[in-house]
């Protein structure tokens, strides 16, 4: 790409641009361009030749800018709320109990099944309307509330439909073995049939899952229910993640390895052979500090294993209205330095280039030359602020291919 004929050029700027391995490939006093979406030239300001043209320059103040933040996993679309059970649960009333008594997942199944579209899209466009305002620019929605064809199937659309008007890339993914439905009531295996020959599918038909995933845990289903699903998915050309070890070391982990899964997320409790499986397979490790510090879990995922075997690591928000009902990428990133200490370039890599690649997207998720042209700015000085703050919020605007979609800019 030549650096004549820019559609957007950035001065003024401080670039993080994730390109490294370690550290924050910092560019002080930088400028990048971009042409038709893609980011066609950048570096430091004052090795821009003079005559370079562009149909329009931002002087972006000074700010730093990184790339769109990438939301990896989120049950974003859902009806109904769960704040209720969060008030029993400090009451002392179990999760068990609340489930037991037809709250829980459930729950929201039935809000979600009752829900039209519209009104599924309208209590769900806030959260993503938040999401955005907090930097990120690409997020993944799952299914997961209808654990039926037509709702699974609705909430996918909703997803979609989420992305065009909002402006924020959605890849979807299809979570149809999340939790089993009241009509199937101690019959998993047959749940698992049907998902595997209807709701699978009909997704892929349709065209409308990016993806599909599976909740493996002993309230959920078996490695060898979820070794079914993943088989149905790759039969359709889709590929796979998992809901992995969160609650107990069910082998999760080494599961989606064997399937060349795209992430494991959760994974506090997956053992050493998982986490070198994974390592072996590229699957990324997802990390969902929301859920960790919602439920007050105490055994943290293996860091150092992780870290020791080079397995990317990604943070994701895991919005939900059960167990992190949050939409802050950046608070995330504070959670997993604080709860998982990992370090402050680690958060960024886990909302940049590394949650890219648990959505297969090798597009994005940095700044560099032929890259998707998806930036956050920010009103901080050092990138460390990012994962400094807890609360508040410093994206000061975004761009999404090439296109100022927030902020002063726009």
């Amino acid at each position: 790409m030549t650096i004549e004929g820019f559609d957007l050029l950035v001065t003024n700027v401080n670039l993080a641009t994730m390109r490294d391995a370690a550290g924050y490939g910092i560019v002080r006093d930088g400028a990048l361009g971009i042409r038709d979406g893609i980011i066609g030239w950048i570096g430091a300001a004052r090795d821009l030749p003079r005559d370079v043209g562009a149909k329009r320059t931002i002087d972006a103040g000074g700010r730093l800018a990184t790339p769109g933040l990438v939301d990896c996993h989120t049950h974003l679309v859902y009806a109904g709320n769960r704040a209720d059970e969060f008030e029993r649960r400090q009451e002392g009333v179990s999760y068990a109990e609340i489930a037991a008594s037809g709250g829980g997942i459930q729950s929201t199944v039935r809000a979600t099944r009752a829900a039209t579209e519209d009104q599924l899209a309208a209590a769900s466009a806030r959260r993503l309307d938040a999401m955005a305002a907090h930097g990120a620019t690409t997020v993944e929605i799952k299914s997961g509330y209808g654990l039926d064809t037509g709702t699974e199937l609705k909430q996918l659309r909703v997803a979609r439909r989420l992305g065009a008007a909002i402006d924020v890339d959605v890849r979807t993914t299809l979570l149809a073995a999340h939790a089993l439905p009241k009509e199937f009531s101690r019959r998993a295996d047959d749940y698992v049939e049907y998902v595997c020959n209807d709701v699978i599918p009909a997704a892929a038909r349709e065209r409308l899952a990016d993806a599909v995933d599976a909740f493996c845990e002993s309230i959920a289903f078996t490695p060898a229910q979820v070794r079914r699903v993943f088989e149905a998915a790759h039969a359709h050309e889709l590929p796979v993640k998992l809901h992995a070890d969160q609650l107990s070391d069910s082998g999760g982990a080494a599961l989606a390895a064997d399937f060349h899964a795209l992430s494991a997320d959760h994974l506090e409790f997956a053992n050493a052979h998982g986490v070198a499986a994974m390592a072996h397979a590229g699957t990324v490790a997802v990390l969902l500090p929301g859920a960790y510090y919602a439920l007050r879990e105490r055994q943290m995922p293996p860091i150092d294993a992780l870290r020791a075997r080079c397995v990317p690591i990604a943070l994701a928000t895991d919005c939900n209205p059960g167990t992190s009902p949050a939409t802050s990428l950046p608070l995330m990133m504070n959670m997993a330095c604080t709860l998982f200490r990992l370090t402050a370039a680690e958060a960024l890599a886990g909302t940049t280039r590394n949650a890219a690649r648990a959505l297969g997207l090798a597009d994005r998720g940095t700044l560099d030359i032929d890259q998707r042209a998806d930036i956050a700015l920010w009103d901080v000085d050092e990138p460390a602020e990012l994962a400094y703050r807890i609360g508040g919020n410093a994206c000061a605007g975004t761009i999404r291919e090439g296109r100022v979609v927030a902020g002063p800019f726009r």
